[in-house]
């Protein structure tokens, strides 16, 4: 009997399977869309499976330590050992190909600096002279702006309590500022977007009213006119990731997409950014900085020429420049591949506009784009940064396994999404633990790159510590790249000198 029962239900499953693919095979014989589907029924379907499944195959199989993009196994080891503080120690040498084109050496010095003789990295106090209530930031490396609804509540609470138990600061991102953001007691930098999110009227308008209310959570304000990953647009929630307590913070409807303007309606010109920096500052008492990714000078140029003609007071207290590599939010694909200037180009042209116009001590500079490792971030103090920003690196801290899934409300991990089943995987009390080591142990390996080049913190890096690969055979100063504005001028002076001294040079001969 049990036989025979066996045999049925094996009869029953053979012929549900046949059925499947015979309808699969009507379905996909009768349909238009897909040519491959069309031509070669039921079997062309392993070919989408294979292209969905591709991406996995090759992260975990095929492709190698250094391959991958936009961060490759060998630096997300390097982050995830950060985090869980098992130290950066690696044995046999590294895999880091040494020459290739843009990679970074620094300078060691013949005669490191002593034990005895290192200093702790220095604050730097931002806005000191110029708002009531300046900000003394004590880290150089920081968590990006990440809004709560583009990360989770378990991650952003994560994200809170490490920055407080390693002293850096969070960025709210432009989604408003939640009680998760401040439930740690880290520092926080309140980011107004270009939807005011979180500090908006009714109408949509920037609420003082609001900018007062917040203004006692926060230790300072973040006009955000772009990011790298999508200038020149505004940022976009799914609708599926605006439940009802993310409508609330952000101060629009539940259940519908939330799309940011792509700039700032009431700001259009240098002129009236510095306008709405002096209204914040003089509302809130607290500092207020920029941040933008940057396509060319003319922003700082103008940047530069309205506060020299209207004065330093309404300068902003810091910049946060953002390299086109960075991408933690959706963004168009034309966007992110193409728009914006690598942080490699940008923050030099950027600290050198500012030493040219004087304004350098005024304003603190803020560097991120890609920099989720200690190299990277001592290298944008080498070019001339104050602090480093990194929100995927500190993504990484929290379990992200770059799945790729940020915008569909699937990650795996529950960073980026509002399931809780998902989100059941990220622990608070585990993760935050992570996010604090990988912080701290990012400014002790900055401290260590600083202390190999001689110097007694890490404040003291110049572009001379760093050199920049060009070919297997030659590498360059960072300072050679971009001479220093003094430095350039020498340089120019220079070569004019010699050119008036060279032989008939009085009658044009060349």
């Amino acid at each position: 009997m049990m036989d025979l029962l066996m045999q049925g239900a094996g009869t029953l499953l053979a012929l549900l399977a046949v059925g499947v693919v015979l309808l699969w095979f009507v379905q996909d014989v009768t349909q238009k869309k897909h040519t491959i589907l069309r031509n070669f029924p039921v079997i062309g379907r392993l070919r989408y499976l294979f292209e969905r499944q591709g991406e996995y195959f090759r992260q975990y199989f095929f492709a190698n330590d250094r391959e991958e993009m936009p961060f490759n196994r060998a630096i997300r080891s390097w982050v995830y050992r950060l985090a869980k503080d098992e130290g950066g120690a690696i044995g046999f040498g590294s895999t880091n190909n040494l020459s290739e084109t843009g990679n970074l050496i620094f300078v060691n010095a013949p005669f490191p600096v002593l034990e005895e003789e290192r200093m702790p990295t220095p604050p730097r106090i931002i806005g000191d002279g110029w708002c009531r209530e300046p900000f003394v930031a004590h880290s150089i490396v920081n968590v990006s702006g990440m809004s709560y609804g583009a990360l989770s509540a378990p991650a952003v609470r994560a994200l809170s309590r490490g920055a407080a138990a390693a002293g850096c600061w969070i960025d709210t991102g432009e989604g408003g500022l939640s009680d998760y953001h401040t439930e740690g007691g880290a520092d926080v930098i309140m980011q107004i977007g270009t939807a005011k999110y979180g500090v908006r009227d009714t109408q949509g308008n920037l609420s003082d009213a609001r900018l007062r209310e917040i203004a006692p959570r926060v230790r300072a304000f973040e006009l955000k006119l772009s990011q790298g990953a999508k200038p020149g647009k505004g940022g976009v929630l799914p609708a599926a990731k605006v439940s009802e307590e993310i409508a609330r913070i952000r101060g629009i409807a539940p259940h519908t997409a939330s799309i940011s303007p792509n700039r700032h309606l009431d700001i259009g010109n240098a002129d009236a950014l510095l306008d709405m920096i002096a209204h914040v500052r003089d509302v809130t008492g607290k500092p207020v900085g920029v941040k933008t990714a940057i396509g060319g000078w003319d922003f700082m140029h103008q940047l530069g020429d309205a506060i020299q003609r209207r004065g330093l007071e309404l300068a902003p207290d810091f910049l946060v420049i953002d390299g086109g590599e960075g991408g933690t939010g959706a963004a168009p694909q034309a966007l992110m591949d193409h728009m914006a200037l690598p942080i490699a180009e940008a923050l030099p042209r950027v600290v050198d506009a500012l030493i040219e116009t004087g304004l350098r001590e005024r304003i603190s500079v803020v560097a991120s784009g890609k920099l989720v490792t200690s190299a990277k971030a001592a290298w944008a103090l080498c070019a001339g940064a104050d602090f480093v920003n990194t929100a995927r690196g500190f993504m990484f801290a929290l379990g992200c396994i770059q799945a790729l899934r940020c915008h569909t409300n699937t990650c795996p991990t529950g960073v980026t999404t509002h399931n809780k089943r998902l989100q059941r995987g990220l622990v608070v009390e585990e993760k935050f633990q992570r996010v604090a080591s990988y912080c701290r142990n990012m400014n002790a390996e900055i401290d260590m790159i600083a202390h190999s080049c001689g110097l007694r913190h890490a404040r003291e890096l110049r572009r001379d510590h760093v050199r920049v690969v060009r070919s297997a055979y030659e590498s360059v100063a960072l300072s050679t790249l971009f001479p220093y504005p003094e430095q350039r001028m020498r340089v120019q002076q220079g070569a004019a000198r010699r050119n008036a001294e060279r032989p008939g040079a009085a009658v044009g001969i060349s």
